[in-house]
C-alpha cells in the first residue's frame, strides 16, 4: 500500500504544482472549483444523500456560488468568509469529543453533515483563491500545500516509529500522539524554509512559523473530522479515484481545515 501511495503521489504532485504555479488565478480558480466540487460529491455521499438529482443540484448551487465568490473576490466578503471557516474548524473539535453527535441517518443529520460540508469546502476555496492573487501568491499557494503535504509524511514516519498511544482511537485508530508531533515538526520547519526563500526576515519569519503550527493542529482536525464522517458512513474511504490514497475528500480533508487558518494568518500578519 505505501508503495502504491507513492507512486500516485509521485504522479499527481508535478502536475499540481504546475498548475499552481503556471495558471493565471482565473485558470487556477477553475481548476479548484472542478476538484472542490468533485470532493463535494463525495461528501454529500458521505453525509447520506442518496438521491442522484438532488447531488447533482448540490453541485451546481455550488458552482454557482464559486462563480459569485469569484466576482466577489475583491470585496470584504473574503475575510468574512475566512473567520467563519476559521470558526468552523474550532467548533468541529467540539464535534470530535462528542463522535456519536449525527451518526443517525435521519433528514436532520444529513442536513447539519450538507451544512458542514459547506464550512468546509467555501472557505477553502475563498482561502486558496485569495492566497493565489496575492504578490508572489503562486509561492504562498505551493507553500501552504507543501506544509499539510510534509506535515503528512512526518506525522506518517513518526507514527510508525514512535507512536504508541492513540491520538483518538475512535475515530481513527492509526493515529497516534507521536505523529501529530511529527506533523508539527515537519510542517513547521517546511514553513520556516519556504517563507525564508520567500525574503520573510526576522519577527515576520517567527509569526510564519507559529502560523503553520496552527495550521498543522487544525490540518490534523480536518482529517479527523473526515475520518468520523467515514465512520458514521461505514465506509473505508469516501471514493475510489486515487490508488492507494481513496477518494479526493481522502487527499483533501487536512488541505480544507489548513487553507482558511493559513490564509486568515497571512492576512492578519500582512506579510
Amino acid at each position: 500500500m505505501l508503495l502504491q501511495r507513492t507512486i500516485t503521489a509521485l504522479v499527481l504532485a508535478p502536475l499540481v504544482i504546475l498548475i499552481i504555479l503556471l495558471s493565471s488565478d482565473a485558470v487556477f480558480a477553475v481548476i479548484v472549483s472542478a476538484a472542490f466540487l468533485a470532493a463535494l460529491w463525495e461528501w454529500s455521499q458521505l453525509s447520506g444523500l442518496k438521491s442522484q438529482p438532488w447531488r447533482v443540484g448540490l453541485l451546481l448551487l455550488a458552482a454557482c456560488v464559486f462563480a459569485w465568490l469569484w466576482w466577489a473576490r475583491a470585496t470584504a466578503l473574503t475575510p468574512l468568509l475566512l473567520a467563519a471557516g476559521v470558526g468552523w474548524w474550532l467548533l468541529a473539535c467540539l464535534w470530535l469529543r462528542h463522535f456519536a453527535f449525527a451518526a443517525a441517518p435521519t433528514r436532520e443529520n444529513l442536513a447539519l453533515k450538507l451544512l458542514a460540508g459547506a464550512f468546509v469546502i467555501v472557505p477553502a476555496w475563498v482561502a486558496l483563491i485569495s492566497i493565489h492573487a496575492r504578490p508572489n501568491g503562486h509561492w504562498w499557494t505551493l507553500l501552504a500545500l507543501v506544509i499539510v503535504w510534509a506535515s503528512d509524511i512526518g506525522a506518517y514516519f513518526s507514527g510508525l516509529t514512535f507512536g504508541k498511544r492513540k491520538l483518538a482511537p475512535q475515530i481513527s485508530p492509526g493515529k497516534t500522539w507521536a505523529g501529530a508531533y511529527g506533523a508539527m515538526v515537519a510542517g513547521v520547519l517546511v514553513a520556516l524554509i519556504g517563507s525564508r526563500l520567500l525574503d520573510v526576515r526576522g519577527a515576520s519569519l517567527v509569526a510564519v512559523a507559529l502560523l503553520a503550527a496552527v495550521t498543522v493542529a487544525v490540518s490534523i482536525v480536518g482529517d479527523l473530522i473526515e475520518s468520523l464522517m467515514k465512520r458514521h458512513a461505514q465506509v473505508k474511504d469516501s471514493g475510489s479515484i486515487f490508488p492507494g490514497h481513496g477518494g479526493l475528500m481522502d487527499r483533501l480533508d487536512s488541505v480544507f481545515a489548513a487553507l482558511p487558518v493559513f490564509a486568515a494568518g497571512l492576512l492578519l500578519l500582512d506579510i
